[in-house]
């Protein structure tokens, strides 16, 4: 499939700051499952920003900005063929060990709740996984969360309308810290983060390496087109396969593989230093070509 993306996103720094730095993961690469026809991140002061390999692979920018005043504007423009493969993207070069994705993060703790019952499992890791998908799905779309939540999307932030826990809070361990909470409070976050996070953490508890895996979605005619977030688990057969549990499928032709890191963390395809307001979305179109 062939796939036409435009995405807008701003950052608006406090007032008065002598500086800023952006850091930009909106650079996909081509692989198993997609090959990158065209791609263009535009914003003041790129054609100089610094661009490097960050720890997990991801092609990243860092640009400054001197005295910066009001919003800044990023735009990303970009054409992919997408091929589905089920989720299967196999050992791409040039990334580093898959052990590094077994180290939790308080944003990935997951409870006993979630994956106790595979704790003993005598299947493989293939049909664990799978299991484990739809055990995220259960615990956050099932009976457990009926009257406790309404799920909205306002500027890429999902909100919860209910009165009580929301219904990640079973799976998910409350992260600790003052510094992690201020910085998650500040990212985009989609509706699929908490299910990325509750996967990922549930299969680092069995010893499985799973990752955070940022891009976007091609709806279909019953669901807009969107900033999409799933996970990856690795196999030692197959390599690293995708799991959307959030959709409860691996990810398909419609899916455009962006970045990957630990947590939403170190995933967040832009950041800024200082945060101001955080990134808001301006704008997406995702469209067949």
């Amino acid at each position: 499939m062939r796939i036409s993306i435009r995405h807008q996103m701003s950052v608006t720094p406090p007032a008065g700051s002598a500086h800023a730095v952006l850091q930009l993961l909106l650079t996909p690469t081509s692989g198993a499952t997609q090959k990158i026809v065209s791609w263009n991140v535009e914003m003041a002061g790129i054609g100089e920003a610094a661009q490097f390999k960050d720890a997990f692979g991801n092609t990243a920018h860092l640009v400054n900005q001197i005295k910066p005043e009001g919003e800044l504007l990023v735009t990303v423009t970009g054409v992919v063929e997408t091929t589905d493969r089920h989720g299967v993207i196999g050992r791409p070069g040039g990334e580093p060990v898959p052990a590094l994705y077994r180290r939790n993060t308080p944003l990935t703790k997951a409870s006993v709740t979630l994956y106790g019952k595979f704790r003993n499992s005598k299947d493989s890791r293939l049909d664990v996984l799978h299991a484990l998908m739809a055990r995220v799905g259960e615990l956050l779309d099932g009976p457990a969360a009926e009257g406790q939540s309404q799920s909205q999307t306002q500027n890429g932030q999902s909100q919860s309308q209910s009165q009580g826990q929301r219904p990640a809070e079973a799976v998910l361990v409350p992260h600790e810290g003052v510094e992690h909470q201020e910085a998650a409070a500040k990212l985009p976050r989609p509706p699929a983060t908490d299910y990325a996070h509750a996967f990922i953490g549930a299969a680092r508890a069995l010893g499985i390496p799973a990752r955070y895996v940022t891009g976007y979605l091609l709806g279909d005619e019953d669901e807009a087109s969107c900033f999409h977030v799933w996970a990856e688990a690795f196999d030692e057969g197959l390599g690293w396969i995708g799991f959307d549990p959030m959709l409860q499928l691996c990810p398909t032709d419609r899916h455009v593989r962006l970045a990957a890191g630990l947590d939403a963390l170190s995933a967040t395809p832009l950041r800024a230093v200082p945060a101001g307001d955080g990134t808001i979305e301006v704008s997406l179109s995702v469209t067949v070509e």
